[in-house]
Order: structure tokens, then sequence, then C-alpha cells
């Protein structure tokens, strides 16, 4: 299964697909889309380049699903809704591209990555290059990207062991109800 993980910002988004085949991971492309060539003040454009962008990466390694990082509150509220913008901007661009799209918090990608959902930026990164045997660390937005599809592939096999198992349980028990089997 190809993957495309994305860590979502409005002046640099960070892509990352891998190949995952049960527990062997495979790096296949990493990068950033910017929009720093904008003007701060003409969202609009920069929203376009970020959908635009994610297209084209979803065009050229032709992924089969998607992971995006969930955003976080920051202190500046006007912060946050920009880049809650921006990551409508690419969720919207992987719906129209006939993705499947997993959502994970930064702490849950720095579990599943460094083990510790306080892993610094550069434990991230160098985990990363481990997992996917990179002769460097990619730049942070890239490691975060591919951090977050290293974390669909364990978390999305698991997900789908576990809906398995729960419509394995339904055929044998009935439906589950509010607590109760019926």
């Amino acid at each position: 299964m190809r993957i495309l993980g994305i860590d979502p910002g409005l002046q640099t988004t960070g892509f990352g697909v891998i190949d995952a085949q049960g527990h062997t991971l495979q790096y296949v492309a990493s990068g950033t889309i910017t929009t720093t060539h904008l003007a701060r003040g003409d969202l609009p454009a920069r929203l376009k380049v970020l959908f635009d962008g994610i297209a084209e990466v979803r065009a050229r390694y032709e992924p089969d699903c998607a992971a995006v990082e969930i955003v976080f509150v920051n202190v500046n509220p006007q912060s946050t809704l920009l880049l809650g913008q921006a990551r409508g901007a690419c969720l919207t661009a992987l719906v129209a591209c006939n993705l499947s799209v997993a959502e994970y918090t930064a702490l849950q990608m720095k579990q599943a990555v460094a083990g510790s959902g306080k892993a610094a930026k550069a434990q991230v990164q160098a985990m990363v290059k481990r997992l996917l045997q990179l002769p460097r660390e990619p730049g942070k937005d890239a490691s975060d990207a591919l951090g977050i599809a290293i974390t669909h592939a364990h978390a999305g096999a698991a997900m789908a062991r576990l809906q398995a198992a729960g419509e394995l349980a339904k055929r044998s028990t009935g439906t589950y109800r509010g607590g109760r089997v019926v």
C-alpha cells in the first residue's frame, strides 16, 4: 500500500510518500510545498498553491491513501485559524483526488515513530531516517509528513484488524448497541 503523509502549514506543507508491505516500509519520496513566494496577505492564492501542490504530488506518486496531521491550537488564535485553512485546503485536495484520509495528532505520530509523545523534532527526524533507512535526515516538514505516513502504516493495519474482528463479532453475536448486544 502506498501512503501519502501530509504535514500541513500555510507557509510550508510537508509531504512524504512510503510503500508499506506488512511491517516493511520503503521510502518513495518527500518534500515540501511552499507559499513563501506569495504575498502574506494573499490567502486565497496561497491556499490554491497548496491545493494544486497536493494534487500534483497525488498525480506523480499515485498513493492508495493519505494521512494528515491534526492541527493543534496555538497561543495565537489567528495563527491557528490560518493553519486550519491550510489544512482544509490539503484535505480538500486529497478528497478531490478520491483518496481516503486518516488523521493523526502530532502526539500520536511522535509516539508511533519515536516511542514518546514528547519527542523533539530532531528525534523524529532521526527515527524517520532510521525506519526508512535513508542516507540522511529529511527536513523537518518532510520528516513530520513521513512520520504521519509511518503512523498510518502501523495504525491503519491495526485498525483494519480491529474492524475485521468487530465485523466477525457482529456476525457471531448480533449487533452491538449502547453497551449491549441486540
